[in-house]
This record gives structure tokens, C-alpha cells and sequence, in this order.
């Protein structure tokens, strides 16, 4: 097999809204007849597409994550993907999700004609390691490239839930602005409520991870990403309500990570922070926190969970929670919005076919009449709890977008 290898690959510097295939940082690609293999800087594979004629479009690709997750991006009739999530592509994953597309592309033969052409590249990349025509440098990147087969990704996978000790099931949807690309960092386990109908949460009560522990996890992520860290230039927070950690831990743990992890120094441009939130969490948390959260060296997305503004549903759902405080917290989102230029609320929202009509009246109240004005701030997002019905599913979303005085998307559950 004839292989045609890049060592420099650089890819984009700043993560935009485009509508056509973009990869980030930099790269190394392998070039085969049939297909096209991205790694990253530590020989990991992150890209793959078939380059024949019966890959399903040109603009389509897989994409594998460091949680070792396969996820395909389609292109189909980008406008109304933007309209739907926000992002010109819809994402595809190879676990149990949220989907609303067409049927599922992994079962597609050509996705997996491409993912059986990585399983078996390392076999291809030592033989054309008996040639000579390759450098010093080219050699050392096929030996790397050669030993991150499949068992060792998922072993590696692995590894990275150990040192967090806990894997991350979610990501914050905000984190779709840097394509879901965030180096993880726990501060804190559990929550809150343990709502009925959640299925990412684990079942521990609530506690705050030790500064000794934050540490640990830095030092060890530091060693972990290696050459490739400086493809990244964002943090997640984890897990579930890292708000409810309070500011000064939030501040410190940010700042930490920031320093440890060289962000400044990224490939990519400027720094992202994305955390979780709940409604008491937020509504004991001070000005003086927002404050400090404006000023750290980060654009910062702060997601709430608020699923409802319906008692009956609320109740449903087994979140123990009133209206009143959902309401209030809905509120004051809007406020730290207007008063905050680095820093973003957002809200997130269930949507079924089964939920009260209540439910659907509420979303359509808060949606408009809390806001005298359209503002492209505070985004809220409509999780959908079960894909059947989608035509219905997604027509109902459109009523609520066309009147809604805020931006309103759908979130599709993503993991690390």
C-alpha cells in the first residue's frame, strides 16, 4: 500500500462557525487510496475519512475523542443543522444518545469499511517501515502511530477516567463553540437533586474534591495530553455542579489550570471555561463570584440545569424543585448576562412528546415574555428525552424558536 505522509498538517487556529469541513490544531496525516488519517500530536488517531466514492459525502468525517468515542459529523442540509444546534454539522455517536437524524451512519458500509482501514493501518505502517526512504522523524512518528492501536486507545481512555477518578457522561453544550474539545478537570462529585428521569449523574451525594486532589489530576492531565496539549485551549469543570463549589474554589482550581496547562501558550486562540450549574448553586452564589468569573483569563459558559418551568412536570420529572425558584433563577440568568461581557449564562431545558402540556406553555412563556428584546445572550437549550415523534419533536422546537426572544437550540447529550 502506498502512503503518503505529512508531519506538519496545521490546522485551524480559532474555532469558527463555518459551513464546511474545519479541523483544529496541528496535525500529522496519513494519506492512503482509500482514506485519510489525522493524529494528533501524540500519534493518536482524531480524524478519519474516506477519500472513494462511496464515502457518503466529501464534507462528512469521523472524529475520535479522548474518551475514545467515534463520533460522525453529517453535513446534511447544513442550514437547517445551524438552525437546529447552532453548528453546521450534526454529530453522530456510537453510544446510546439523543438523536434526531437520519439512520444511524455507523451502519453504513463505508464508515465501516474506514473504521476497519485504521484497525488494521499499524499491520500496513510496519511494512512500509522496511523501506528506507523514511526520516528520522517520520520513523519515530510510525512507531507511535503503530503502537496506539485500538486496545491501547482504549486503554489509554481508561487511564484518563482514572486520574479524574470519575468519567466524564457529559459535556456542557456550551462546549460545542470549541467542538467539544475541553481538557476535563473535576472539582467536585455528585449533586444536588438526583432527578428520576437523569440518566448522566451518578447517585453520590454532593462533595467538593481536596486542593490536593485538584492538583494531583493537573499534574497528571499535564503528563497525560504530553506534546499534544497545546492543541487545547479549554476547561471543563466537572461534574455535575461544580458552581456549587463556591468561587474561591472555582477561581483557584481555573487559575491552576490555566498556569499548569500552559493555555496561554496554546495553538489555538484565546481560552474557554465551561461548567455546570444548578438552581440553588446559582442563586446563593454572589455577585462577588460572577465577578471573579468575568475576570479570570477565559471566556466563560456557565450551564444550568432548569428542565422545567411546570410544577406538574417538575414533579414528573423527580427534580425537587418549586416553579418559583426556577423562575427566579431564569431571571437572574438574564441579568448576569447583561451585566457580564465575558462571561455567559445559559439554561437547559427537557423537551418530550409525553411531558405536560404545562411544560410546553412555561417553555413558551419564559422563551418570550420574560425578555422585552431579541439578545444573541443566554442561550437556552431543549434536551430531548425521547427521539420518538421527532417530526412532531422538532416542529414544536421551530414554533418555540420563531418567537423566542432569546437563542434557542437543541443539545444532543455529548461525552468526553
Amino acid at each position: 500500500m502506498e502512503i503518503d505522509l505529512k508531519l506538519n498538517v496545521s490546522g485551524a487556529t480559532r474555532y469558527d462557525k463555518v459551513s464546511y469541513p474545519v479541523h483544529y490544531g496541528r496535525l500529522v496525516q496519513i494519506t492512503t487510496s482509500g482514506h485519510c488519517f489525522q493524529f494528533n500530536l501524540n500519534g493518536e488517531i482524531k480524524y478519519l475519512q474516506g477519500t472513494g466514492r462511496n464515502w457518503p459525502h466529501p464534507s462528512e468525517w469521523l472524529k475520535r475523542t479522548a474518551g475514545n468515542h467515534w463520533v460522525y459529523y453529517d453535513s446534511d442540509s447544513y442550514n437547517q443543522v445551524f438552525d437546529y444546534l447552532g453548528e453546521y454539522y450534526l454529530p453522530y455517536f456510537m453510544y446510546p444518545s439523543n438523536h434526531l437524524g437520519r439512520a444511524n451512519p455507523f451502519l453504513e458500509a463505508s464508515v465501516q469499511e474506514a473504521l476497519s482501514a485504521f484497525r488494521g493501518l499499524p499491520g500496513e505502517l510496519r511494512d512500509a517501515l522496511e523501506t528506507d526512504h523514511w526520516s528520522a522523524e517520520e520513523k519515530a512518528f510510525l512507531l507511535k502511530a503503530i503502537a496506539l492501536d485500538d486496545r491501547k486507545l482504549a486503554e489509554r481512555a481508561a487511564q484518563l477516567a482514572a486520574l479524574l477518578k470519575g468519567s466524564v457522561n457529559v459535556l456542557p453544550p456550551d462546549s460545542r463553540h470549541v467542538d467539544y474539545d475541553c481538557i476535563p478537570l473535576n472539582i467536585a462529585d455528585g449533586c444536588l437533586y438526583h432527578c428520576s428521569f437523569c440518566r448522566v449523574k451518578s447517585n453520590q451525594n454532593f462533595q467538593v474534591r481536596s486542593p490536593g486532589n485538584i492538583l494531583e489530576q493537573l499534574l497528571k492531565i499535564r503528563d497525560f495530553y504530553g506534546p499534544d496539549l497545546s492543541n487545547y485551549n479549554s476547561l471543563f469543570l466537572g461534574r455535575h455542579d461544580a458552581l456549587n463549589c463556591g468561587g474561591e474554589m472555582i477561581v483557584w482550581a481555573a487559575l491552576q489550570a490555566y498556569e499548569l496547562l500552559d493555555f496561554k501558550r496554546s495553538y489555538l486562540e484565546e481560552s474557554f471555561l465551561f461548567l455546570f450549574g444548578s438552581v440553588d448553586s446559582f442563586l446563593k452564589s454572589k455577585d462577588r463570584l460572577f465577578e471573579s468569573l468575568n475576570q479570570l483569563p477565559y471566556r466563560t459558559y456557565l450551564n444550568l440545569g432548569l428542565e422545567s418551568a411546570d410544577q406538574e412536570t417538575l414533579d414528573l420529572l423527580g427534580k425537587p424543585l418549586k416553579v418559583e425558584k426556577v423562575e427566579e433563577a431564569f431571571l437572574r440568568l438574564s441579568e448576569i448576562n447583561r451585566k457580564y461581557d465575558r462571561l455567559e449564562v445559559t439554561a437547559n431545558f427537557v423537551i418530550d412528546l409525553k411531558l405536560p402540556t404545562g411544560h410546553w406553555e412555561a417553555l413558551s412563556r419564559l422563551s418570550q415574555e420574560f425578555f422585552p428584546h431579541y439578545s444573541d445572550k443566554g442561550v437556552i437549550y431543549l434536551s430531548p428525552l425521547n427521539p420518538v415523534g421527532r417530526r412532531e419533536l422538532l416542529t414544536r422546537f421551530q414554533q418555540l424558536k420563531i418567537k423566542s426572544r432569546r437563542p434557542l437550540y437543541l443539545y444532543l447529550l455529548q461525552r468526553l
